[in-house]
């Protein structure tokens, strides 16, 4: 699972699902293409210098504490997602819903909680 977090506005923006490899990345990326993007802070993996512009790419462990704090979150709360755990996804599709259901309530835009 790949996730685009606001360091700004501490706001879960979007994710995308599949390999650690380009392809997952790219498919996240067109997503975020509609968003107004200044920066991008990301750790060292090699994919993701293959589809973020160099001139908005930064590329820093210490980045990326606010998207390591998101996927803390993802752990905590979804049982699915810890290690070592005998929880697992049967579907990917419940993941996706699980994941956005989630990351929804925490950026409050669920009206059912309002």
């Amino acid at each position: 699972m790949w996730i685009a977090v606001d360091r700004v506005g501490k706001k879960f923006i979007n994710c995308s699902f599949g390999s650690r490899g380009t392809k997952t990345g790219q498919l996240l990326w067109e997503k975020l293409k509609k968003k107004e993007i200044g920066e991008v802070m990301t750790d060292h993996w090699r994919a993701y210098a293959e589809f973020i512009p160099e001139n908005i790419h930064t590329q820093s462990k210490a980045e990326t504490y606010t998207v390591e704090g998101y996927n803390g979150i993802l752990r905590h709360f979804l049982a699915r997602l810890r290690r070592k755990t005998k929880c697992y996804t049967k579907s990917l599709e419940m993941l996706k819903y699980s994941v956005l259901l989630l990351m929804k309530h925490r950026n409050k835009e669920l009206s059912i909680f309002n």
